[in-house]
């Protein structure tokens, strides 16, 4: 098909260019042109045609937990009264520990639809539910297959229940490492396989032993862990080992370009120094880390060091487009400097730079060769969009409810706002069966702990 909207984004790091559109064969894009000459070279193709909109890149979440949307409303006799309270008297006992492998899939379901309603075209997503294994990821990656996104799945691997359900953890990720690539790929034209990662919770659940042997696990594979998320890990580790996180793990030899780690929020020069010396991956949940009181992560610091970064969700908010903004905007409020995080950084950061971090290749970017994994999103507004101002305004003012078409792999999911079914499909399609079946889901999860 060619697609001709009136304004196309390849790169962010590049200017939007007006009328120009793309073709797409099979899973790739094969041309980038002028909408003219597409339309003139290509007559028999299917024409997609969106005047008024803008063609992007699709967004790429490098880190959520899809189960987090059945947290959303729980009823609490207090809020949690900083960051290890809000882990230790509400998300250990109230959400994590009680998850289940149906909970998930009914969560991973709906998030699903949201993410293809929203431009979301790839995401990494973090399980934490002890009490869920063995099997939650062949269980939820079953949903995503269907669904037809991009991704990439993983259990936190934690001591905190114990060592016999720290190695429970680890073997769900190496089991299903293995078991998706070779599954994994192209299991059929317009169809993805997902992908496994390793990932273990952090320095103050994990003792180094357990660290290390989930790096050696994963061979050559990325690792992700979660890092300083308040101040609570710093001082843990200070007091224990002498030494902040990110110098502990250099210490352990597990700190690497193989190291993926998220939140980053209390981190000093010398980390940030070290984490971009050692070429490790770091995601950004702006947020989030609101949400939890855990503070403001030293992004535009981590940025000029050289650090890979991309941006997340943390399964808290979906809309990326409100994701961005945060980003935009927290930190020139915490620097007191408008210049920093300028909107096309942001938005090679949701997406080009977010695939690199999270390792996906050629995805991010529409040009040939690259995979045809893209967006339409309708920016009426009341200011014409412009060369200068297209990235300013789409972040500041459009929603995922201006997203009109999500396509994946060279395969349509969604156009004119409209699902596209695909052969087989569970509840997905349905919107009202697939929010019953997640109101169904937390009403078993907000049940009292004595029930």
């Amino acid at each position: 098909m060619i697609i001709l909207p009136s304004w196309l984004i390849t790169t962010a790091l590049d200017a939007p260019l007006e009328n120009w559109g793309v073709r797409v064969t099979g899973s790739q894009i094969a041309e980038v042109a002028p909408n003219a000459v597409l339309f003139e070279r290509y007559p028999e193709e299917d024409v997609w045609q969106a005047d008024g909109q803008v063609l992007a890149p699709g967004f790429v979440d490098t880190h959520t937990h899809l189960y987090g949307i059945l947290a959303h409303g729980i009823p609490l006799a207090k809020a949690p009264a900083g960051f290890m309270p809000f882990l230790e008297d509400f998300w250990w006992p109230r959400v994590e520990n009680r998850l289940d492998q149906e909970m998930i899939c009914a969560a991973t379901d709906a998030n699903c639809a949201a993410m293809i309603r929203s431009g979301i075209t790839s995401f990494y997503d973090c399980e934490e539910a002890p009490n869920a294994l063995p099997g939650v990821l062949d269980a939820q990656a079953e949903v995503v297959r269907q669904s037809g996104l991009r991704g990439i799945l993983s259990f936190e691997a934690t001591q905190r229940l114990g060592p016999e359900n720290g190695q429970l953890g680890l073997q769900e990720n190496a089991g299903f490492i293995e078991r998706a690539a070779v599954q994994g790929g192209l299991e059929a034209p317009g169809t993805l396989g997902v992908k496994g990662m390793m990932c273990f919770h952090t320095t103050f659940t994990c003792d180094g032993d357990f660290i290390r042997q989930a790096y050696q696990m994963a061979g050559d594979g990325l690792v992700h862990s979660h890092c300083s998320e308040g101040t609570y890990e710093p001082h843990y580790t200070q007091k224990k080992f002498g030494l902040r996180p990110i110098h502990y793990y250099d210490k352990l030899g597990v700190l690497g370009e193989r190291s993926l780690l998220s939140q980053c929020v209390v981190l000093d020069s010398t980390e940030i120094e070290l984490l971009a010396r050692r070429k490790a991956r770091m995601t950004h949940m702006p947020l989030s880390n609101c949400e939890v009181g855990g503070g403001i992560a030293p992004l535009p610091d981590l940025v000029d060091a050289g650090v890979r970064i991309g941006l997340g969700s943390d399964g808290y908010i979906t809309d990326f487009f409100e994701v961005m903004r945060g980003a935009f905007l927290i930190h020139k409020a915490a620097q007191q400097d408008p210049r920093v995080m300028p909107a096309s950084l942001v938005w090679y950061l949701a997406t080009e730079g977010g695939a690199q971090t999270i390792g996906f290749e050629k995805v991010g970017r529409l040009g040939a060769g690259w995979q045809a994994d893209l967006q339409l999103f309708r920016a009426n507004l009341p200011t014409p969009l412009q060369e200068h101002n297209l990235y300013d305004q789409s972040l500041l003012y459009c929603h995922g409810s201006d997203v009109t078409g999500t396509i994946v792999n060279g395969r349509v999911l969604m156009r004119d706002k409209i699902l596209i079914a695909m052969e087989n499909p569970p509840a997905f399609w349905g919107q009202n069966d697939l929010l019953a079946r997640t109101r169904r889901a937390a009403q078993r999860l907000w049940m009292p702990i004595e029930a």
